[in-house]
């Protein structure tokens, strides 16, 4: 068996169709380890096709807590307040780079997940900006 990354549609579809083969093998056999060769190679192709989107923080936030069993008020160490908390999960308040340390310290949320880019703000913006300042 020729096992090498995985380049082409035709060798993801074999990939594929070894790890159905090997899905009920028993965990510490060679064939658990060759299942979890092809899922590494698959997901790898995967991931290069087609990356996955951007995660939005406040919904990493609310899972995290979730997958804890956590409640919103778990986050107030953080945040300082009930207030500032929900400010926080309404969006309606961007995290700082404290908060974003503070998460990724306290519930292991990756950082990837809490930092978005900032968005562009619009041309038609900017001009109308300009214009008031002229």
């Amino acid at each position: 068996m020729d096992i090498r990354p995985i380049a082409t549609e035709a060798e993801y579809k074999r990939a594929l169709a070894e790890i159905e083969r090997l899905w009920d093998s028993q965990p510490g056999t060679p064939e658990r380890g060759l299942l979890d060769v092809w899922a590494m190679l698959a997901q790898h192709y995967e991931r290069e096709r087609e990356p996955l989107p951007p995660v939005d923080p406040v919904e990493a936030i609310k899972l995290r807590l979730e997958q804890l069993g956590l409640q919103r008020k778990a986050l107030l160490p953080i945040f300082g307040s009930a207030g500032r908390i929900s400010e926080i999960l309404a969006r309606k308040r961007t995290l700082t780079l404290a908060h974003v340390a503070a998460l990724h310290s306290m519930f292991q949320i990756p950082f990837e997940c809490l930092i978005v880019a900032p968005k562009k703000r619009s041309l038609r913006r900017k001009r109308r900006g300009a214009r008031k300042a002229a």
